[in-house]
């Protein structure tokens, strides 16, 4: 039985939906940020509050500012932005796994608070200058005066401390630092990190109190998470022996973020009387370093690269797409990945039937309920989306707003949608859906 598509077409409320959005950030703020949502995620993650304060910069542009503040001030000393700021007024348990499995207060440069010590794809100066383009105030402008000293910091961190191969590429240390943390994109070296499902008796997840446990990562998935954790956390979160690392991956997100931030940087800097130049020519390299060492002619996609296995990994999963956001992306590559797109593994297309998937859907192990298997984000979709505005894909670009917009429509805030008929999954009133609905209903295309 097939599932009935997508409605995208359909009228919507555009109003009532706007309303929805804002009561959504509104209920979920927390003094100083945004949670992504009340039940899963009741602390703050990194590039959530990136994508939220690109929404909150149309209805609360002070609150945005406070959200990329907020989370800044738990920057490491070494540049590092942590991928969760934990919140001391819960209790323990609130979430999994917690301050007392990272025990960040014992490792050198790391904040007074608890945080995490993994990171994700630096998303926050696309963020930051979205955020002023939106509401372009005075105040913003001082924001990002306050802001580029630490956005300048997070670049230096990833370029100094996790250019594992050399070349010119950040690597990631863990999955959850590529923000797709269960993509099939990740099997095969995970396959690799010695860990039994049985660890996690002594553990009580989170996620699956308040998620159905088919649609999340398996008990063995999480044993080899933990075990990646454990490694990087007994090595005090230090970067400099990370050849033995169980987990060495370039990401073709976190890469194509790296690069888009040294593009928006170069535009702050502008805007604050400071160097654009040394972006420029960094996110040069990076576009550079990023065909030459993830782009595969032969799929006319780009691919994650497994430093420890010396070699690309074939799934193709939405990652491919999102180097489009470099504006710098030579032509050839950018075609085929327009190519990519439209393809029958993603569906990108002027009126589109479905919404655009994590995962190939033509793939043996597409999973189109489990997360990031299969399940359509609205983060992803908007990155995607401002690629093929950049590469000249207008029409493209209207039916992918079309296909997200009307899956708020249908379904409400959701954590991510089913690929096929749209109904909401994981969590109810997430943060960067409301977010980034709101910042999709601002524009026309």
């Amino acid at each position: 039985m097939t599932a009935a598509p997508t409605r995208t077409g359909g009228p919507t409320d555009l109003g009532a939906l706007r309303q929805l959005a804002v009561t959504t950030l509104d209920a979920n703020w927390e003094h100083d940020h945004t949670v992504p949502s009340r039940t899963l995620y009741p602390h703050q993650w990194s590039w959530d509050s990136a994508f939220i304060a690109v929404g909150l910069a149309h209805v609360r542009p002070e609150r945005a500012w406070r959200e990329l503040a907020s989370l800044f001030r738990a920057q490491w000393a070494d540049g590092r932005v942590p991928h969760i700021v934990f919140n001391p007024a819960l209790s323990v348990g609130a979430y999994f796994p917690g301050p007392e499995l990272w025990r960040s207060t014992d490792a050198q440069g790391a904040p007074a608070g608890h945080t995490s010590g993994l990171v994700q794809p630096p998303v926050h100066a696309l963020a930051a200058l979205l955020a002023y383009r939106r509401a372009p105030e005075p105040v913003g402008l001082a924001a990002l005066h306050e802001l580029y000293p630490a956005l300048v910091a997070q670049q230096r961190y990833l370029a100094d401390r996790r250019d594992v191969a050399g070349d010119g590429l950040v690597c990631i240390v863990h999955p959850w630092e590529s923000g797709l943390d269960n993509s099939p994109a990740w099997d095969d070296p995970m396959a690799a990190v010695p860990a039994e499902a049985a660890v996690m008796r002594a553990y009580r997840r989170h996620d699956t109190a308040h998620a159905d446990a088919a649609h999340r990562p398996t008990d063995l998935d999480y044993a080899r998470y933990l075990a990646i954790v454990a490694a990087y956390r007994d090595h005090g979160y230090a970067d400099r022996a990370l050849a033995d690392h169980p987990f060495l991956v370039e990401c073709p997100l976190f890469n194509a973020a790296f690069g888009a931030a040294e593009h928006a940087l170069a535009e702050i800097a502008a805007l604050i009387g400071a160097d654009p130049g040394p972006h420029r020519v960094r996110a040069t390299r990076i576009t550079e370093a990023l065909v030459r060492r993830l782009y595969d002619p032969a799929t006319g996609t780009f691919q994650p690269r497994d430093v420890r296995a010396g070699r690309l990994l074939g799934a193709r999963t939405v990652l491919g797409l999102t180097p489009l956001i470099l504006p710098d992306l030579p032509t050839t590559q950018a075609d085929a990945l327009v190519v990519e797109a439209r393809s029958a593994r993603f569906g990108v297309a002027a009126r589109m039937d479905r919404p655009l998937p994590s995962h190939d859907r033509t793939a043996p192990d597409f999973e189109p309920l489990r997360y990031w298997r299969g399940p359509s984000w609205l983060n992803i979709g908007w990155l995607v989306r401002r690629g093929l505005l950049a590469h000249g894909h207008p029409e493209l670009a209207a039916g992918l707003r079309r296909s997200m917009i009307g899956l708020v429509a249908g379904a409400g805030c959701h954590e991510y949608f089913h690929p096929d008929s749209g109904a909401g999954l994981g969590s109810a009133a997430f943060g960067w859906t409301a977010a980034l609905v709101l910042d999709l209903l601002a524009d026309e295309v």
